[in-house]
C-alpha cells in the first residue's frame, strides 16, 4: 500500500493495516498537516497532577501513544518512548500515553499503576477505559503513535513497532518549527 493511499486512510479515519504492520509517513522539513487533533476528555490520569488538554499544550510537540500494558508489541515501543521524552522533554516535547485496555484486567487502575511502575513510565498516563480517545482519534491498533505539532494539528501517524529513526527525526523537525 503506498504512503499517500495510508495518508488519505488516515485523515479520514480509516485504516487498512494489522497491528503487526510497520506504517509511517514520509518524514522530511514538510511532514503533512493531518487537520486538527481532537482534542482529550480523559479524567483518570496518572503521572500528572492534573488532566492535560491539548489546548493547554498549544507551542509543545504531543506525542499521543496509544497503548495498553498487556500488549508485547506496546511493550516493546516503551523504551523508544522513555528516551524521547527524557531527551526532548525540555526543549517542548511531551508524550501522553493514552491506555485503552483491551481485556478486562487491563481497566483496573491499580494494574495500570502497576505496569507504568514496572516499565518505568514517568510521562503522563490517560486512562480511557471508555474509549472516547480512542474513538475520537478513529484509532483501531495497538500500538499507535500520533505526532501533533505546537499548533495542536496531527502531522505524523505510526501503527505498530519500528521506524524508531524516521519517529525521532519527525520529532526534531516539530520541535523545529516556529510557533507564532
Amino acid at each position: 500500500m503506498s504512503r499517500l493511499w495510508i495518508l488519505a486512510l488516515v485523515f479520514l479515519g480509516l485504516t487498512a493495516c494489522s497491528s503487526a504492520t510497520q506504517t509511517a509517513m514520509p518524514s522530511s522539513a514538510s511532514l503533512p498537516d493531518l487537520g486538527p487533533a481532537p482534542e482529550l476528555t480523559n479524567s483518570v490520569w496518572l503521572n500528572t497532577d492534573a488532566p492535560l488538554r491539548l489546548a493547554d499544550l498549544r507551542g509543545k510537540v504531543v506525542g499521543l501513544e496509544m497503548w495498553t500494558f498487556g500488549c508485547v508489541n506496546c511493550q516493546h515501543v516503551i523504551p523508544s518512548l522513555r528516551r524521547w521524552y527524557a531527551t526532548y522533554k525540555d526543549q517542548g516535547f511531551i508524550i501522553i500515553g493514552n491506555h485503552t485496555p483491551e481485556f478486562g484486567y487491563e481497566r483496573d487502575l491499580n494494574n495500570l499503576k502497576d505496569a507504568i511502575a514496572e516499565q518505568a513510565i514517568k510521562y503522563p498516563v490517560a486512562q480511557d477505559n471508555d474509549g472516547a480517545t480512542w474513538n475520537a482519534y478513529n484509532n483501531i491498533y495497538w500500538p499507535s503513535l500520533y505526532l501533533i505539532d505546537k499548533r495542536g494539528h496531527i502531522r505524523y501517524v505510526h501503527f505498530g513497532e519500528g521506524a524508531y529513526d524516521e519517529i525521532e527525526a519527525d520529532i526534531k523537525t516539530l520541535l523545529a518549527e516556529s510557533y507564532p
